[in-house]
């Protein structure tokens, strides 16, 4: 694969993977670490991997189909990636509520992260994923979204395949549900910062 399109952006790096399969590979290794930590953040480190590689396979095989109107193939990833999830929902599900009972996330590997911060932030997991695991799906999907992906409204509708206007519609009640259940907490605002791994 060229430089040239690597710098010409992910829609370049699918045409040129039309003629040529192996410069699909460059879109795995500008995106596999932003939908591995979506998805791992969603069903848990094992099968995160699994997924991530079923996400790029799926994307792979649906090249041809690619809107050539989108220079950013993000969003289409991450609309591929929670279709699977989709797919798990009960797994999803039973994830957050293991780690509301337990307080460890299993998605958050940081053997440097401090006894204290651990301790602290175990409370917030807890009750953060019980409200998590009590959102319905299309909430969760958009909440999460917003929250991991950093996407927009627009780009979180075309991963999804809805409406910006439900986007919003659905952000806000899952963000109302959240504050409910967190004491007034914009889930939103605990965000962690992103982590290399």
């Amino acid at each position: 694969m060229t430089a040239g399109v690597h710098l010409g952006g992910d829609k370049a790096i699918i045409e040129r993977s039309r003629r040529d399969p192996e410069a699909f590979a460059a879109l795995y290794d500008r995106h596999a670490p932003a939908i591995h930590r979506y998805l791992a953040r969603r069903l848990g480190r094992d099968l995160a991997d699994d997924l991530m590689a079923e996400t790029f396979l799926h994307a792979f095989g649906q090249r041809d189909r690619y809107d050539p109107g989108r220079l950013n193939a993000l969003p289409w990833l991450y609309g591929i990636a929670t279709n699977l999830i989709g797919q798990h929902r009960r797994r999803e599900v039973r994830f957050w509520r293991a780690m509301a009972r337990t307080g460890a996330d299993p998605a958050v590997n940081s053997p440097d992260e401090g006894v204290a911060d651990r301790v602290a932030a175990q409370g917030v997991r807890r009750e953060l994923a019980a409200a998590l695991s009590r959102l319905n799906r299309g909430q969760r999907d958009v909440l999460l979204l917003t929250a991991s992906g950093d996407l927009s409204p627009a780009e979180i509708g075309a991963a999804l395949g809805i409406a910006t206007g439900t986007v919003h519609s659905r952000l806000h009640r899952a963000r109302t549900r959240m504050r409910e259940a967190l004491g007034g907490i914009d889930p939103l605002d605990m965000r962690e910062e992103p982590h290399d791994g």
